[in-house]
């Protein structure tokens, strides 16, 4: 099926030069003469990199034949993660290196996103929030103001700044979006 760029919205996935990209952002530009032109911002979903581009409002592309799976984190072991299709109990084997920095909100029984081309996994989406376990942090400094923060390091070893009421133990909601604190559980 044949897209025109003019017809680009932000999360399309579109073959460019024969790679599967996906479109993070894009504006239509009319200059005083000529016709309409589209910057956009992309990611190759193979290489991972980001790249602007500008096309003609009319130029057609392919689009992307991705195919997404919604898998259960069962563990880890020896540096690769395990996930399972809940519908086929397909078992997905994911090296440390393609769960990235994902691995900080990955928790048992945990729903994630699957991504694949052809086959090939191109990328894993965690949920925008998760909820962790506390596992240490430092105890509340009586009279501190309420709007002072402190470190703490959750279950899964990710590191950052919570409210000073946030008690070890304690069930957090974690924005993985840029991994900050959002909420008590």
């Amino acid at each position: 099926m044949a897209i025109e760029a003019g017809d680009f919205k932000t999360g399309l996935t579109v073959l460019i030069d024969g790679d599967p990209c996906v479109v993070l952002d894009f504006q239509h530009v009319k200059p005083g003469k000529g016709a309409a032109i589209l910057r956009t911002k992309m990611k190759n979903l193979k290489t991972g990199n980001t790249q602007e581009r500008n096309f003609n409002a009319s130029t057609k592309f392919e689009a992307a034949p991705i195919e997404r799976k919604i898998v259960q984190y069962s563990y880890m072991a020896d540096n690769v993660y395990y996930f399972m299709d809940m519908d086929t109990f397909e078992t997905f084997e994911v090296s440390e290196e393609q769960v990235g920095d994902n691995k900080y909100y990955l928790s048992d029984m945990l729903n994630v996103t699957l991504m694949f081309y052809d086959g090939i996994l191109l990328s894993i989406s965690v949920p925008d929030k998760v909820e962790l376990t506390v596992a240490e942090t430092t105890p509340a400094i009586k009279g501190a103001p309420s709007t002072q923060t402190k470190d703490a390091v959750t279950d899964t070893g990710l590191t950052l700044r919570v409210p000073q009421f946030i008690e070890q133990g304690e069930r957090i909601i974690i924005s993985t979006a840029d991994g900050t604190y959002s909420s008590r559980a």
